[in-house]
């Protein structure tokens, strides 16, 4: 198989990269951040998470970053809102396109949100009739689908039934997640031959975190089985609190250097894109997690 000649990279910095963050995060840097990546050609930002501050006290203020960034025509905004509530707090703020998550592993789903993947499935129910009366895009995500931190391995079997599920609820995009990072080249490969059977290649995402740093070699091994979209965060940002020494999400600046090395078209400015990882960077203390960036700077 050829690869793609395009490819749309999701950003999901700004709510799966900062919602683990133990330090507050001004509303005005997050809007910082969505404005600066907007600026980079992004064409996809996931911006927050309507969820409860209880549990995810970092992703109170979706709201008011929403109400706050400068939202380019053609680029979508999205957010996460697992429950129908969320989902009402996100068409409230404006919000034309959600995400809902499940997960591959029965014990991740257990402990992660206190119910069985079918379950699981059957709250999203709600949503997705709310969704299609209002004009909403729902994207699906599911996780750990290459390992689980409390099962260990997790095969492509386990994983297909439920893209499928959320494929077939109405979701016009499934993003397979490795959330803990385990996963190599050939589990990859071998994941999206099990799910395209029963999901369109074109209707699948590959997301995954460089735990155990594979996270560019699984990207490059889906481009060979014909994925075109991926997920990605600026500077690295992220990680996964269920995975010990989890290093977060991909870096976006690292899979554009791949896809630029590759020929891919994406429409995103490297430069600006390492500028805005470098920003958020700092308002964080920390180091820049992208490697690319960390060269360019050193240069």
């Amino acid at each position: 198989m050829s690869l793609p000649e395009k490819v749309r990279l999701v950003e999901v910095g700004p709510r799966d990269g900062l919602q683990n963050e133990a330090q507050p995060i001004s509303v005005a840097d997050k809007v910082r951040l969505v404005d600066d990546l907007s600026a980079a050609g992004l064409g996809y930002i996931e911006v927050g998470s309507f969820v409860s501050p209880k549990w995810v006290p970092q992703m109170a203020g979706s709201a008011e970053v929403f109400a706050a960034i400068s939202q380019r025509p053609g680029v979508t905004y999205a957010a996460l809102a697992p429950n129908l509530r969320g989902f009402e707090d996100a068409l409230a703020a404006g919000v034309k396109e959600v995400a809902v998550f499940a997960a591959a592993s029965e014990a991740f789903s257990q402990r992660n949100i206190n119910c069985s993947i079918s379950e699981s499935l059957n709250r999203f129910e709600p949503i997705m009739a709310a969704a299609r009366s209002h004009g909403v895009r729902v994207r699906g995500y599911v996780s750990c689908v290459l390992g689980c931190p409390y099962e260990g391995k997790v095969s492509a079997e386990q994983v297909a039934p439920v893209a499928k599920a959320l494929h077939d609820m109405g979701c016009y995009e499934v993003s397979l997640g490795d959330t803990i990072g385990t996963g190599t080249a050939g589990d990859t490969r071998r994941l999206f031959e099990v799910v395209s059977a029963l999901v369109p290649r074109a209707q699948l995402a590959g997301h995954f975190h460089d735990t155990y740093g594979q996270a560019l070699a699984n990207v490059y091994a889906s481009l060979l089985e014909g994925i075109s979209v991926f997920d990605s965060s600026v500077a690295g940002l992220g990680g996964c609190p269920y995975a010990k020494g989890a290093t977060g999400n991909i870096a976006t600046e690292d899979v554009l250097y791949l896809l630029q090395g590759l020929g891919i078209e994406t429409g995103i400015d490297l430069d600006a894109l390492i500028a805005a990882g470098q920003r958020i960077s700092q308002v964080l203390g920390r180091a820049n997690g992208s490697r690319v960036a960390r060269a360019r700077s050193a240069q």
